[in-house]
């Protein structure tokens, strides 16, 4: 995919600390602090187990990611002083490449949003690698990517990028930019009240029912991605869709639950099969309308 450099005045910058503190309310501290321990010898597959029992203690009230949802009232938090923008970007190509496709998912969220006179008020990208802090708690390279709406933060360590390539068998710019352009649905979600209405209802309903929003609400995610993907359809590359796909069969539910267990049990499932996210990027991919992503009407 052909992106532009990114914007400099894109709020971006380290996730500095990390160590002590949890996610949210509840056990989450603890359960994090077991993540990296979990990842290596079990694999994702463990980690997801572990980020289900975040949720149901309620740890994962203010988490969005490729393994987790959630949402809160937000606050916004400025860029760290003394970083500029090309420091933290291009520290690395990877963050040179997430800043390229998260300044550019803002500018179309923001054209988006202003076609329906809506108001919208961009994110903030932070880097870490390893562990850092988040306005949710820790921040733990096992649990991926994550979106946390309490600071509207993009969180992300880069060398997820590698473990998608490697681990997951789905390589390409493209597949990078998915991640990036999921997460920024979540904070879409987050700007419509989407995610509030998600975590109310999962606070009200038995652990089957909030596993179900759950599954929802991320499948609304992975539309959004392709809905930020079909509104820059001009600069995508032969094979770009491809490795959207892949990305998206390989984070699904029973994909990984088939790979860490060799069982594959639905009602536990959060982010929905891979047959589901890739059907709703193509969704949002072909149609390139956010009013096609309703995830909440009828069967999905």
């Amino acid at each position: 995919m052909r992106l532009d450099d990114y914007d400099n005045d894109i709020n971006v910058g380290e996730a500095r600390g990390g160590g002590g503190g949890g996610i949210g309310g509840g056990g989450g501290g603890l359960l994090l602090g077991l993540l990296p321990m979990v990842a290596s010898r079990f694999g994702c597959g463990g980690v997801v187990v572990v980020l289900i029992l975040l949720a149901v203690f309620g740890g994962l009230g203010n988490i969005g990611s490729m393994f987790g949802g959630g949402g809160s009232a937000p606050t916004t938090q400025s860029a760290p002083k003394g970083e500029s923008v090309q420091q933290v970007c291009d520290a690395s190509p990877a963050r040179r490449t997430t800043c390229q496709a998260f300044s550019n998912a803002e500018n179309t969220w923001q054209a988006l949003f202003a076609r329906s006179n809506a108001q919208f008020q961009p994110p903030m990208l932070r880097f870490y690698d390893g562990s850092g802090q988040s306005g949710c708690g820790a921040a733990q390279a096992a649990m991926g990517p994550f979106y946390c709406p309490t600071d509207q933060g993009i969180y992300l360590d880069t060398s997820f990028f590698d473990e998608l390539q490697n681990k997951f068998k789905a390589p390409g710019d493209f597949a990078q930019y998915y991640v990036v352009a999921h997460e920024f649905g979540h904070h879409i979600q987050n700007l419509l009240g989407t995610a509030d209405q998600v975590r109310q209802a999962q606070q009200r309903g038995s652990e089957a029912e909030g596993n179900a929003a759950s599954v929802r609400l991320e499948l609304q995610a992975d539309c959004y991605a392709g809905v930020w993907a079909a509104q820059n359809r001009q600069r995508l590359d032969p094979g770009d869709v491809e490795e959207g796909m892949r990305a998206a069969q390989a984070i699904g539910d029973d994909t990984l639950q088939r790979q860490s267990t060799g069982r594959v049990m639905p009602d536990s499932f959060t982010h929905g099969t891979s047959a589901q996210r890739q059907a709703w990027l193509r969704k949002g991919m072909e149609t390139g309308d956010p009013a096609a992503c309703d995830t909440f009407s009828g069967a999905i």
